[in-house]
């Protein structure tokens, strides 16, 4: 790997480097002032067809100041944390906020709301990993899915390892650290017949590298995944059921968490605007965010304001039950931060699952989708459509892939229109959830 890291002399050192920074801001005659800084290390390795492609060895540091002058803010950032620099820094966000125009809801988060409670979150496992063993993981992956009978070609497979540390200071005095770390496995293969070639991948990410899951195991179902693409016809047109895989679905979790994030909300920007309160989804699904989850991919005891991280629940029974705020959007509501500047931290579904064969026997007749591209999807209007591909589904059972085809709906109908989660529960990312079985979608194929 790089020169070695050492996360606790990090964090000493940003933590005391923001401090300065806070404390020469007040100097300088900032009323507030905020901090963020952040270092991370890492490494990343790419093979193809049993030839190392990359080795890139990363050292990524960043240093953010904020400054408000009254009701006006200014603003800097260096990828340096020595003294210069951030004097450098915090001059010229003094120098941008006399510049700017004054924004009432500017400011930092209530003091009252900063974190108090750290808990150790188990999400820093660093991992001892030489650039050989990490070539050695990665080609023992791919290889896994070459020798695969049908595989005819690889796009390659991928290793990162890193890990980091962040702070967050500000002048009421709050000053808050973490460190982490993150892996990753993902292999990427090709097969074809006479219809044409396709692809698909397979990967695993996670915080300790005892958890991930093994090459062979990656490479081989990378493999299946491809293989089960073959032969891939376009679907009829019409107006059937559609069931999303768990990653699919995530992302639908990931267009309502933006319908209701504060920016869209104040700028109106969102299909969800003064829907607070209203029933979005069945009565039997829930919502949660569960950000002191020990060892999850997004777990952190303060948000971007510094501000407490607290169990959030947003869909309660069905009903929009919250907003996704951070201090700023709150106040450009009226309202209070739910702490989520930056974002949900690990969303968890509360709802009754069902295996994939008893959602498919449901839908009876419709699309299994696994992949979708384009950018279809109007947060305004909740507008959605999406070019796709997955499987054709009759009498309950998969028939064939199917490819070239686009579904098209709305977010709101879709919410609606939920019929079942499913039991497969995708644990790789900070949203879990299984697959999505919706209600009628028109579907344009061939």
């Amino acid at each position: 790997m790089t020169q070695a890291f050492d996360a606790a002399a990090q964090q000493d050192l940003l933590e005391s480097r923001a401090s300065t920074a806070v404390e020469l801001a007040r100097q300088l005659g900032a009323d507030s002032c905020e901090v963020g800084a952040s270092v991370d290390q890492g490494i990343g390795i790419s093979v193809r067809l049993g030839e190392v492609e990359s080795v890139e060895l990363s050292r990524d540091q960043g240093f953010a100041v904020t400054v408000y002058v009254g009701a006006r803010k200014g603003s800097a950032s260096s990828s340096d944390a020595g003294d210069a620099s951030i004097r450098a820094a915090v001059e010229k966000a003094m120098a941008i906020a006399t510049h700017t125009g004054e924004d009432p809801a500017a400011g930092l988060a209530d003091a009252r709301l900063m974190a108090t409670t750290f808990p150790d979150l188990d999400v820093h496992h660093p991992w001892a990993l030489s650039t050989e063993d990490a070539i050695e993981l990665a080609l023992a992956c791919e290889s896994a899915g070459r020798d695969v009978s049908g595989i005819s070609q690889s796009e390659g497979a991928s290793l990162s390892s890193g890990e980091g540390v962040r702070v967050y200071a500000n002048s009421h005095g709050f000053l808050g650290s973490q460190r982490g770390s993150r892996h990753s496995l993902s292999c990427m293969l090709i097969a074809e017949d006479e219809k044409g070639m396709q692809r698909d991948y397979d990967y695993s990410s996670v915080r300790d590298p005892r958890q991930l899951a093994s090459p062979q195991a990656i490479g081989r179902q990378a493999a299946e995944r491809t293989l089960r693409r073959l032969g891939a016809r376009r679907p009829a047109t019409g107006r059937m059921p559609v069931l999303f895989d768990p990653q699919l679905a995530s992302g639908l979790i990931g267009h309502l968490m933006g319908a209701i994030a504060g920016g869209a909300l104040y700028r109106e920007a969102s299909f969800l605007c003064g829907r607070l309160d209203d029933s979005l989804f069945p009565q039997w699904f829930s919502l949660q965010e569960r950000p002191l989850e020990r060892g999850a991919m997004s777990s952190s005891p303060f948000d971007n304001d510094g501000v407490q991280t607290r169990d959030n629940l947003f869909i309660d029974q069905g009903r929009l039950a919250s907003y996704m705020l951070s201090a700023y959007s709150a106040r450009r509501l009226g309202m209070e931060t739910t702490g989520n500047a930056g974002g949900a931290r690990n969303l968890r579904l509360k709802a009754p699952l069902q295996s994939r064969e008893e959602l498919l026997a449901k839908m009876d007749r419709g699309v299994v989708v696994t992949e979708l591209m384009g950018q279809g999807v109007n947060s305004v209007t909740g507008d959605y459509s999406r070019g796709a591909a997955g499987f054709w589904v009759e009498n309950g059972e998969i028939q064939y892939p199917i490819e070239e085809f686009t579904i098209a709906g709305s977010l709101q109908a879709m919410f609606e229109g939920l019929i079942g989660v499913g039991d497969d529960t995708d644990t790789r990312g900070s949203i879990h959830t299984g697959s999505w079985l919706v209600g009628e979608m028109t579907i344009a194929g061939g």
